[in-house]
């Protein structure tokens, strides 16, 4: 052995311990603001069914009408192949798997409105059955796994609409059972974090008269309005916003059309992939970082409806527009339409299925910590682990192979994926 290197220092402990004490606050801040992903599946979208049409059977003729439309349009895994410009090597396994997911699972999220897309008559008797039809549902297992509702706004003219129909469907689900896993609520067209700061009294006066833990019901935020970005005072709204949910914001939501025609962008050009989208969507992705709050692309509202041609040409839109959305880190957007759940999973289950083996593999060898061509960061070891989580919870990969690829178990993908603040080198071994 060699030598013992002798190690000297300048400094008294007290200095380190003095450097600590004054930034324990900023400690705490971090902790409390930035508190990291919350390790819970995020859905590939949210598909909302108007009020006065959602009915018990909604989820299940979803799927249906998605899978009639691939037996028009797109019969076998070739005929996708060629409207999308799908890999031949990936073809079958998207087409088998698209199929299998709508039979199985059509709607990962749903979301009853109450908003915009609601035309009914009597909203107090569309929101009590909404949450009868939920919870039996969930009691029947039949429920998508995220589902709520997307009441109106807290602006004057429907702000007493918006707080009893809420206050209508969280006391219908305690009627017949209690609020399930997987509820999810909406507040759209926020303009000013003080209407942030109203929704959570609501939702804390809820809480209270139910006797429920503190935060139980948790909500997102749209992002409609050109000062939900950015404030008179030029700061950025969406920060505040968050900040003023406190703790309760899950998601923020781009809602494309209202967005765009809120910053005079003409109705032909209102798309998610216009650059005053691009321009909102950073912003809010930049506030959320970090801070456990997901964000969600918008929509398109070209239907895949009419001939197979016309057919065609609005898949191949809207697995652009949802491709695009990916390589963006935008993994959840909203499906306004049955015949976009084919092309949806199939965006989604092919970004996955063309990465897995190089994310698999580049994964293993850090864990194996040996040399490759690319060199991987901590941080970069955690972002290839929640892809291929990402890609497990959807569908679009299975335990076996991503385990076979990677030598992982689920738990140990997790680790990776979201380690603790500060721990970024920690592995899973």
């Amino acid at each position: 052995m060699g030598q013992q290197e002798k190690v000297s220092t300048s400094l008294a402990g007290a200095v380190a311990e003095d450097i600590s004490a004054s930034l324990a606050p900023v400690d705490a801040e971090l902790a409390r603001r930035y508190p990291g992903d919350p390790g819970t599946r995020q859905p590939v979208h949210t598909v909302y069914v108007p009020g006065d049409a959602f009915d018990a059977g909604t989820v299940r003729s979803w799927g249906d009408q998605a899978l009639a439309a691939l037996d028009e349009h797109a019969p076998d895994a070739a005929t996708l192949a060629r409207v999308l410009g799908l890999p031949a090597d990936l073809a079958e396994a998207v087409y088998s798997r698209v199929r299998a997911k709508l039979e199985r699972e059509p709607v990962e999220d749903l979301r009853v409105d109450f908003e915009d897309g609601y035309h009914g008559r009597d909203e107090d008797a569309d929101a009590a059955r909404a949450a009868r039809l939920v919870s039996e549902a969930y009691a029947a297992g039949t429920a998508a796994p995220y589902t709520g509702i997307r009441m109106k706004c807290m602006e004057a003219a429907v702000r007493d609409r918006g707080i009893r129909t809420t206050d209508v469907f969280l006391t219908g689900l305690m009627e017949h059972g209690g609020l399930p896993g997987g509820l999810v609520l909406t507040l759209p067209k926020v303009t000013y974090p003080e209407q942030v700061t109203a929704f959570v009294r609501l939702l804390e006066a809820f809480e209270k008269t139910h006797r429920l833990d503190a935060g139980r019901i948790g909500f997102e935020i749209q992002i409609e309005t050109s000062q939900a970005i950015l404030a008179a005072d030029g700061t950025a709204t969406v920060a505040r916003m968050i900040d003023a949910a406190a703790g309760r914001a899950t998601g923020l939501h781009y809602g494309t059309f209202d967005y765009s025609a809120c910053l005079g962008v003409s109705a032909a050009h209102q798309a998610s992939d216009h650059p005053a989208a691009d321009h909102a969507k950073a912003i809010m992705q930049v506030a959320a970082a970090g801070t456990g709050v997901r964000v969600s692309d918008g929509s398109t509202n070209v239907l895949p409806v009419g001939g197979t041609e016309r057919v065609h040409e609005a898949w191949r839109l809207h697995y652009g527009l949802t491709r695009r959305a990916l390589a963006r880190a935008y993994y959840q957007g909203w499906d306004m339409h049955p015949g976009h759940l084919p092309t949806r999973y199939a965006a989604v289950f092919a970004f996955y299925r063309e990465g897995m083996e190089a994310a698999a593999a580049r994964l293993a060898a850090y864990v194996a910590r040996t040399e490759g061509d690319i060199m991987d960061e901590p941080a970069t070891a955690k972002a290839l682990s929640g892809y291929l989580l990402r890609g497990l919870d959807c569908g679009a990969l299975d335990d076996a192979e991503v385990a076979r690829l990677t030598g992982l178990t689920r738990a140990e993908l997790d680790a990776f994926a979201r380690p603790r603040r500060g721990d970024l080198t920690a592995t899973a071994r």
